[in-house]
């Protein structure tokens, strides 16, 4: 595996393979940053593809593979990953973050730090979650969260997942700093709703951040526009 050092520091070699670390921008798609990469590597045709979607209201790490790195996606995606977000107590929404309004409220106040934290102390471990209706993945080709928007029941099956770490940094009611480790394939907006359930009152996931996938770390990510300006000017580089 290509260490975080010389994925930052090496001369671009798109087709051959690169391992890109972007920290995403707030509002961007994971499809958003791939599609904006490629166009700049043009006019040469790179494959070019990311390693874990993040959803557009999280930010932070992801790991873009070019060329014939991106056989190694599958890899960097099995990872493990850890997460800084904030869960806000009270409120339910759809999706379960501030993707859709709240639909449901609920009186936090008699909820203590004592309980917050030995809740945290519940998810930590194996459990089955289930994803969230307003999610990517498919169901007879289709995203489940355009039959969500449209209405649509939608049954999902439970996956197993393991938290290794739950911390909660912070407590401002209503809302729950929280730093999670856990195993691919973890909805932390699941997470920020059963903790809710937990409690006995909703929640949704109103922040978050990927801080860490494997031994790869924010810390040593690309702001996406600095990226592309190096980009092009390794272009205008090599064809002096």
């Amino acid at each position: 595996m290509t260490n975080v050092e010389e994925t930052v520091s090496s001369p671009f070699n798109f087709a051959e393979g690169e391992v890109l670390l972007v920290d995403k921008p707030l509002d961007w798609t994971s499809f958003d940053v791939v599609g904006k990469l490629r166009n700049s590597m043009k006019p040469q045709k790179i494959k070019v593809g990311h390693a874990g979607t993040l959803d557009p209201l999280a930010t932070g790490l992801l790991i873009i593979c070019t060329g014939k790195f991106t056989k190694r996606i599958d890899s960097f995606q099995a990872e493990d990953k850890e997460y800084t977000g904030v869960i806000t107590l009270g409120a339910t929404t759809p999706s379960y973050d501030l993707e859709t309004v709240v639909d449901q409220t609920f009186d936090y106040t008699p909820i203590t730090e004592t309980e917050i934290y030995e809740t945290a102390l519940q998810f930590i471990g194996e459990l089955e979650q289930y994803p969230p209706a307003h999610s990517a993945i498919k169901i007879k080709g289709e995203r489940v969260y355009e039959k969500a928007r449209r209405g649509e029941d939608v049954e999902l099956k439970a996956r197993r997942i393991t938290i290794n770490r739950f911390e909660i940094e912070k407590i401002e009611m209503p809302n729950v700093y929280f730093r999670i480790s856990c195993s691919k394939g973890t909805y932390i907006r699941s997470i920020a709703h059963d903790f809710g359930k937990a409690l006995g009152i909703g929640a949704h996931l109103s922040q978050l951040r990927r801080t860490k996938s494997g031994d790869f770390h924010v810390d040593n990510a690309w702001n996406l526009q600095d990226l592309i300006e190096k980009i092009k000017l390794h272009k205008r580089t090599i064809q002096q």
